[in-house]
């Protein structure tokens, strides 16, 4: 009941505010701004988000990674700051408004402390993190056409979920009650995955809180919809209830019983919805990076698949008509260094090429790009031998067979069959001990 209160009263407190500080209504939003279930600039014309994470607040350094991730055909960027009471503080606003609007991006701008609150006590609040925006509010206005405020990365974790709703409302309508005009993006609970389906459930309350109907939902993709039926169940309930939705962040099945990353890259395609996947590079689990050590030469299997797949960014991308919605032609290499070891030729002839894509203590990363000869060819098998001991102990993209230092990786269901030229990639994850040299690779087309 006292949750229900809160929330009561925070819809309450912005329909007050609308009238104190003179709020304008949804029909007069400025910049980009909610029109049904879709995000929409200030001049009518929908935009679908296909970006990418930028970890900034750990690398702010690495400020070419905006123009990198445009590179990709990217039209948003979602970039991670700090209050200060966990990472940060983050006082460089302008200037990454600035990065982001010379490289023709739409700003995503997220506030990371408040990850997992009530479950990880570092945490901030969604209060606080709002107390954050009203300090940057300066460098913030008149930015609405570029930048869109999420106003806390996954700000509930497992421990009380439905807190969510009233911390939410109340987060909106405080945002509101300080003058902002921005496009609003909400999180859900639940490390952002609303498993418990708070956010699916009681998210009208949280709309309800923004005078201005302003506000987008943003569901996290992980390991909970590893299943087609739990990605499309779930864009189909919130689909029901007329509410807007981007998916923030997402991986992929890297391993069995990961996210199921094709499913969501065609039904967000299919539906008109914005996803932005996690991330460029940076991570602790190289696994989830799209490139390593911010070099886009050195691009991973997740790389590959969210910007050069089927229903991936460059295919599907369009740049915010703001920006004159002019679309980049420099492709993203597809292999770092590669060592080559081509078989075969002529008809159904095949070739292998071996990327190490990362390394750290006792593990690794492996990359294998696979191209068809001179004619199309309907399957594939690479026969890999480690000079140092080396093992394979998960893959994605094939299925491993083998033993010890030889294995041989045999093509999935969806990649087996290329035309004359063509490409797919596969990877996996080894572990080494004393020297990690690069096995031989052959490959054997059917």
């Amino acid at each position: 009941m006292r949750r229900k209160l809160l929330a009561i009263g925070a819809v309450l407190a912005a329909a007050v505010a609308s009238v104190m500080f003179g709020v304008p209504s949804a029909s007069a939003a400025v910049g980009l701004h909610i029109e049904g279930t879709d995000i929409v600039e200030a001049n009518g014309q929908k935009l679908i988000m296909r970006g990418i994470n930028h970890p900034h607040v750990w690398y702010t350094g690495n400020t070419a990674a905006f123009a990198d991730i445009k590179a990709t055909g990217a039209n948003t960027i979602r970039v991670v700051l700090g209050t200060g009471k966990r990472w940060g503080p983050s006082n460089d606003v302008p200037a990454v408004i600035q990065l982001c609007r010379q490289n023709r991006l739409i700003c995503v701008l997220e506030v990371h402390d408040t990850t997992g609150y009530g479950e990880e006590a570092a945490a901030a609040s969604l209060d606080e993190a709002v107390n954050y925006w009203i300090s940057q509010k300066a460098n913030l206005a008149g930015q609405e056409s570029y930048v869109v405020i999420n106003i806390g990365n996954e700000p509930i974790g497992n421990v009380d979920a439905p807190q969510w709703t009233a911390a939410s409302a109340a987060a909106v309508a405080k945002m509101r009650a300080n003058g902002f005009e921005h496009l609003l993006m909400v999180d859900a609970p639940n490390w952002g995955q609303d498993w418990q389906y708070t956010m699916r459930d009681t998210a009208q309350t949280v709309l309800d809180a923004d005078p201005q109907g302003n506000t987008v939902l943003s569901i996290h993709m992980y390991a909970v919809f590893n299943t087609a039926a739990s990605i499309i169940n779930y864009l189909d309930a919130i689909a029901a209830k007329g509410w807007p939705l981007v998916i923030g962040e997402f991986g992929w099945q890297f391993a069995s019983g990961e996210v199921d990353d094709a499913t969501i890259l065609a039904e967000a395609q299919r539906r008109g919805l914005g996803y932005i996947g996690w991330s460029w590079s940076g991570n602790t689990d190289p696994v989830l990076d799209m490139v390593l050590n911010f070099d886009p030469a050195q691009i991973t299997t997740w790389g590959q698949r969210i910007i050069n797949g089927t229903n991936g960014i460059r295919a599907t991308s369009r740049e915010a008509s703001i920006f004159g919605g002019v679309q980049p032609t420099t492709p993203v290499p597809t292999t770092a260094s590669p060592t080559p070891s081509p078989t075969g030729g002529g008809n159904l002839g095949c070739t292998a090429v071996y990327t190490a894509a990362g390394q750290w203590p006792g593990g690794f990363q492996g990359d294998v790009k696979v191209t068809a000869g001179t004619s199309a060819i309907r399957g594939w098998s690479v026969a890999l031998t480690f000079p140092n001991g080396q093992a394979v102990t998960q893959a994605w993209g094939a299925t491993v067979s083998g033993t010890g230092s030889a294995v041989t990786a045999r093509n999935a269901a969806w990649n087996g069959a290329l035309g004359a030229g063509a490409s797919t990639n596969f990877g996996f994850i080894g572990s080494w001990t004393g020297t990690n040299g690069a096995p031989a690779v052959a490959c054997t087309a059917s």
